[in-house]
């Protein structure tokens, strides 16, 4: 259902259930037998998922608006649906959106109507579509939304055929394919939904639920509904029930109200004694179930998850959730995952954000922009905090670099063009679809505006110290930077019309220019990035301001910043997850910025990022050659590798990532040497040794023990595939996705590290191969083919079911290797 933003389906109630099973076995039988008659009786105003039998043309035709000529080579597809990730991959292209195309595309879907609808209003919802969209039905112009990361809505009631088919076409146009500092995707690459509505019903995004005081005894529950009708004097009653994760109702009340000729809101506020508080380690969630009823029969309903929560910024303080100080160790998260580019099913998030979670992550911020609905969903049942951002350029366009970063000319388009028309209203929609999250405690209104000389300057450029700066010092052909000042100010206000229970907030580049125009002051919150070494002087000659990281480097001495000092919230590496885009030069088309890469598989710094933020002790070893120069890079420890496959006589450095006292090495079980985390170079112990093969081991101890150990294994040749699958059985109806982990071994199943070899898979039965992902950043090789070529000896398969019962075989081969076959099973219907 559309609930503000919360979009549903059975794949995240699978999720759901195994966060509070009881709860939810009630919850889905309540839906699983009202939900048939419901959408039969299209009376409540469900949603349903419209992502079936799209045909697809990439290039412009003529009179598409109506279909396109009968000649068209339409495609079939599946929607969500990513053009560009198809490729291939060209120098032709940018660097910026990862040397992947842009274009044109047109989309096409044909229905019918349900008698049931007589009578109704009927809309159809869109997620996102990248970018310039045009929606028609049957030849009718519905309208257009260039941004391609916000939601919306357009009614197709007057316009239905209902005596025979009606065709709903969409035009995409990416033609500026150089339109972004990273890769975008392009076409309809997120979920749509058709909604049938009573005449009377809830406007979408029309049901607020906020949580304005909350203590240990008890927490008001304010609710707020837009209510549109086409009748007026018409009388209404407005019901809410508030069950814990039980389903027992914990909280009702009702009002009646008297329909006028426009937008009518309704408000109840009640108390709810002992509330169960939602944080990040327990993100209790309750279910709101708000209704409209007439004559007493109920004509709308909308299912919206409650967290009971407070926050606050204190200047002096930092961040404090439910009243206790929380340091705020976030990453930086862009929308694709590699090989399926932006049209990402959840499940891959799940497993994404599981692996976050378990290095310490406890907070995330959505660069640049809105991101795809059901991902909040998660961050309010995984238990992140979220930084939500609505932009990455306003009146003036930045820098997109099309032969790599920094180098050649770039290319100025991007969303700039549409701004000022458009960017009131698309931050006030992302703020109303999101608002409902317990997950967000800041709305972010840009990300680097004032990134000095890209675009807008100030004399103050030529003095200090400036360690983000295009050009060198004050460009007066520049636009001024006073400009960023009363749009920011604007773009404030409209945050704070649809919702004032969290602060506004930016990610600042230029923090010495835009404190000489009062950027800063326009805001509640403001983040620094890369600028670390701001906070002491800007805290005491600002008093009043509230400085958190809002974009850091990797480096331990950014974390110390935040650490020791109080007055600092927290802060957001750059970033989680390695990333489409952003590239360097040919042959580089993605970022490997990331804690994790593109499959999702753990590089050594986020190890090390586990030993600073995890309160599970953990100790973690990388080996490296001794090169007699440390890596001074904002991404430092990378370079160590989990392998101990090195050339004779080699001199290797050790190191280890812990968070247990002290730490000792053995060499093919010859103690190194105990060292203490405390006394060690920037907290890492470390080894200097002669190479042999073995088995290198470290000991964590903690108060003298051992409670911690890894190990690295010289291996031998490449002799056998491994493969795990995250999930093997599905229900039927629905497609289901299955992350499939690919290793090549020795005869000994230790992974060979320096493994190059092709790996093919082959699917039998109800299931297809969406794509294999090595986490590679110059990888060319297409997305779509069966085969590909290993990284660091691992591979990532994502196998999707078709929904239809039957066994699955899944095979894995590689020449020269033992093969492995897996099993799934999608279950028949009961």
């Amino acid at each position: 259902m559309i609930s503000n933003g919360k979009l549903y389906n059975n794949n995240l109630f699978l999720y759901m259930f195994t966060l509070n099973k009881k709860f939810y076995i009630i919850l889905y039988l309540f839906i699983a037998l009202l939900l048939p008659q419901a959408v039969k009786a299209q009376n409540v105003g469900v949603p349903v998922l419209f992502n079936n039998n799209w045909l697809f043309y990439k290039g412009d035709i003529t009179d598409g608006s109506n279909g396109g000529p009968a000649n068209t080579n339409w495609e079939h597809v599946q929607l969500p649906h990513d053009w560009s990730i198809h490729g291939p991959f060209s120098e032709e292209w940018a660097s910026a959106t990862g040397y992947l195309p842009g274009g044109i595309g047109w989309y096409k879907k044909t229905f019918t109507t349900s008698k049931s609808w007589a009578g109704q209003q009927v809309y159809i919802y869109f997620d996102g579509v990248y970018k310039n969209s045009e929606v028609w039905i049957n030849g009718h112009y519905l309208g257009k939304r260039p941004n391609g990361f916000i939601a919306f809505e357009y009614e197709l009631t007057p316009f239905l055929n209902h005596t025979g088919n009606n065709v709903l076409t969409v035009k995409v146009d990416h033609s500026e394919f150089a339109d972004s500092r990273w890769y975008t995707g392009s076409g309809i690459y997120r979920n749509v939904y058709l909604v049938v509505k009573n005449p009377a019903h809830f406007n979408l995004w029309g049901l607020a639920v906020s949580t304005p005081e909350v203590s240990a005894k008890k927490a008001t529950i304010s609710v707020r509904a837009s209510i549109s009708s086409k009748k007026s004097k018409e009388k209404i009653g407005f019901k809410i029930n508030l069950f814990d994760n039980s389903g027992r109702s914990v909280l009702s009340a009702q009002k009646e109200l008297i329909i006028g000729d426009s937008v009518n809101t309704i408000k109840i506020d009640r108390d709810l004694p002992a509330p169960k508080l939602w944080d990040t380690e327990h993100p209790y969630l309750y279910t709101l179930v708000a209704s409209l009823v007439k004559d007493g029969k109920v004509i709308d309903v909308e299912k919206q998850q409650v967290g009971i929560r407070s926050i606050r910024f204190d200047k002096d303080k930092g961040f404090f959730l439910n009243n206790i100080s929380t340091k705020l160790k976030g990453v930086c998260i862009h929308d694709d995952a590699g090989a399926l580019g932006v049209a990402v099913p959840k499940e891959v998030w799940v497993r994404r954000l599981k692996i976050l979670k378990d290095a310490g992550v406890n907070a995330l911020r959505l660069s640049h922009n809105p991101h795809a609905d059901y991902l909040y969903d998660l961050c309010d049942h995984m238990g992140f905090l979220v930084m939500d951002e609505a932009f990455d350029e306003w009146e003036v366009g930045k820098n997109k670099w099309v032969n790599g970063w920094n180098v050649g000319t770039p290319s100025k388009d991007g969303y700039h063009e549409y701004f000022k028309e458009w960017a009131d209203r698309d931050l006030r929609d992302m703020v109303l679809r999101d608002r409902n999250h317990p997950s967000i405690i800041l709305w972010s209104i840009g990300n680097e505006i004032d990134y000095p000389n890209d675009p807008y300057s100030n004399p103050i450029l030529n003095t200090g110290r400036n360690p983000q700066i295009y050009g060198k010092g004050y460009l007066p052909d520049h636009p001024p930077a006073s400009e960023i000042t009363g749009i920011a100010k604007r773009l404030v206000s409209d945050v704070k019309s649809v919702d004032t229970s969290r602060p506004v907030t930016a990610a600042l580049a230029g923090v010495i220019m835009s404190n000489e125009v009062g950027y800063p002051e326009a805001l509640d919150v403001v983040g620094y990035n890369y600028q670390e070494y701001r906070y002491a002087d800007d805290h005491k000659k600002y008093p009043n301001r509230i400085i958190y990281g809002s974009e850091n480097s990797m480096q331990s001495q950014a974390w110390m910043a935040v650490d020791t000092n109080e007055y600092i919230s927290g802060q957001f590496l750059w970033t989680g997850i390695d990333y489409m885009g952003e590239a360097g030069k040919w042959p580089q088309r993605s970022s490997g910025a990331g804690l994790i890469d593109l499959a999702g598989f753990k590089k050594p710094e986020y190890f090390f990022r586990q030993s600073l933020w995890a309160s599970k002790l953990m100790v973690f070893i990388g080996a490296t050659p001794i090169s007699g120069k440390e890596d001074g890079g904002i991404w430092s420890h990378r370079r160590v590798q989990h392998n101990w496959n090195w050339p004779a006589d080699s001199k290797i450095r050790i190191e280890c990532f812990t968070n247990c006292d002290e730490a000792e090495l053995f060499i093919n079980g010859k103690s190194q040497g105990k060292q203490s985390k405390s006394n060690a170079a920037s907290k890492i112990p470390h080894w200097d040794v002669d190479y042999q093969p073995g088995v290198a081991l470290v000991k964590g101890y903690k108060n003298g023990k051992v409670v911690a150990t890894d190990t690295i294994t010289t291996a031998g040749e490449a002799s056998a595939l491994a493969a795990h699958v995250d999930q093997s059985v599905f229900k039927p109806g629905y497609a289901g996705l299955s992350q499939v982990e690919i290793k090549v071994t020795d005869n000994n199943g230790n992974q060979v590290y320096g493994a190059k070899n092709e790996i093919q898979v082959t699917i039998d039965g109800p299931a297809h191969l969406l794509g294999l992902e090595s986490g590679s950043t110059s990888s060319h090789e297409s997305y779509q083919a069966n085969s590909r070529e290993v990284l660091n000896g691992q591979l990532l398969a994502y196998i999707q079911t078709d929904g239809k019962p039957g066994p699955v075989i899944i095979k894995i081969t590689s020449a020269g290797l033992k093969p492995v076959t897996l099993h799934l099973i999608i279950k028949q219907p009961k």
